[in-house]
This record gives C-alpha cells, structure tokens and sequence, in this order.
C-alpha cells in the first residue's frame, strides 16, 4: 500500500514529503497525525538539525484537506473536534524546537497553506498559489489560533482580505510580502534550494536558533510581557557559547554541540 506521507533523515536533514501527487497532495486526517509524529520525532532525535516539509509532483506542496474526510460531518462537535486536533497539530508543527522550511511548489492552500505558515521559512516558485478560498468552497472558517498566525505572519488586513475575497497569493505578491524568502525559476529548483539552506542552517549554533523561535512565538502570543531570562540564560550559559567565544578569538570554525 502506497505510504502518504513519507519521511527519511539524512546526514541531519529530515524531510517530510505529501505523496499524494494524484490529488494534489490532499491532506488526510492520518497525514496531519503523521506530520505531527514527525514533528515529535525531530524533538527527540539529537541528529536531525533541520526539518523540510515539501509535496509530492510539480502541481501542488497540499492543496488543503481531502474534502472526503468531511462526509460524515453532520453535527457543531464534528467541526470542533477537527478544528481541535487541526491547531493541536499545528501547534507542534510551530513548535518544533529545530528550524522548519516549507519547500513550496504550486497550490498551498487551505490545511496545506496553515502548514506552511508554521514553518520558520518558505521557499517557492513561480507556480505558488498561497490562500485560504474557503468562502467559495467549504464555507467553513478558521480558528482562532491559525488566524492569529496569519495575521502575525501576513498583517490582519491582508489576511482578512485574502479570506473574503477567496484569493490566492501568487509568486511576486508572496516574496513583496516576506511570506517567502526565496523564489525560484522552476518547481525542479525548489528542494535542491531547500536542502542547501538546511545544510547552511545546521552549520550554525542550534541553541541560537531555538531560542529565537521561543522567543518570537511568545511576543506572538503573549506580546511585551512575555518572560525571556530562561532562554538568555539558556545560550550564556551554555557549552557552545564558550566555544563560540574560544573559536572566534582563536579564529577557527566552532563545533556546537547544542548544549
């Protein structure tokens, strides 16, 4: 039976990838289980340094939820149940504690764009079509917690413009904005150009890393308030922080350890 989702670490770098090129790489209930197990997986796995989601083909990175999973939504529990699960999945997506780099060719859309959105950076091509066309679709809505990302990641006019126009962000419109950082030629060129900047990104101190994501999810969240002397104390006080120090002054590459 044809795996939905496959997963494979090499040399520090896991990569998840939709295999469902047929369908555009349509999300099922078990593929947002299986991203969120690999998500875990990466937390526990001391090797892997950083995580590249990318879909299957050259049409689509997911083009949201395979709308069969909805047939037998008849009642307001079946909604929340799936809203419920869907922010508990992103959340460990978000949450992840090593980078995360959505490797986008063509449709990103609904459940797939939400995906994205939680990575630490995105990369696409020209055929990206970003969005949420909800309203011309399923007529469902989006919970609080994936509006808030967006409104973090894209402002609170765009993405209230976006969800009732039923647009979609196209290439140009998505590098203007910084919803992705690099944008390709060709779908071909998209995971090489993940992969190299996963192989820049675990040269550099992990501690580092971490620490900025904790620390921009709790300003997101929690705003000016939020605490921040855990995680300063976490890299001052840390291993590679001497060793940073020691290979600056001795002027050699540092070896860090994550600790």
């Amino acid at each position: 039976m044809k795996q939905e989702l496959l997963f494979e670490v090499d040399e520090g770098v896991a990569l998840i990838t939709f295999n469902r090129a047929e369908a555009r790489n349509a999300l099922t209930f078990g593929m947002y289980q299986q991203l969120a197990d690999h998500c875990n997986e990466a937390n526990r796995d001391e090797a892997i340094k950083v995580l590249i989601i990318t879909g299957d083909g050259n049409r689509a990175f997911a083009a949201g939820t395979d709308i069969a999973q909805f047939r037998d939504f008849q009642s307001a529990a079946d909604g929340l149940a799936y809203e419920r699960h869907m922010d508990s999945v992103l959340s460990t997506l978000e949450t992840c504690t090593v980078p995360t780099i959505a490797a986008i060719t063509g449709a990103c859309t609904g459940g797939g764009a939400a995906i994205a959105a939680c990575c630490d950076l995105r990369i696409a091509d020209r055929s990206l079509k970003f969005g949420f066309p909800i309203a011309r679709t399923l007529g469902n809505c989006l919970s609080n917690a994936s509006l808030q990302r967006l409104i973090w990641l894209l402002g609170a006019g765009r993405t209230r413009e976006i969800i009732f126009t039923a647009r979609l962000i196209e290439a140009d419109e998505a590098l203007a904005i910084g919803l992705v950082s690099a944008l390709l030629e060709t779908p071909q060129e998209v995971l090489p150009q993940a992969r190299s900047l996963a192989e820049k990104i675990k040269s550099f101190a992990p501690l580092t890393l971490k620490a900025t994501k904790q620390s921009m999810q709790r300003l997101r969240d929690q705003g000016h308030a939020a605490e921040d002397e855990d995680l300063i104390a976490l890299c001052y006080t840390s291993e590679d922080f001497h060793e940073g120090l020691d290979a600056f002054l001795n002027k050699r590459k540092p070896q860090w350890k994550g600790r």
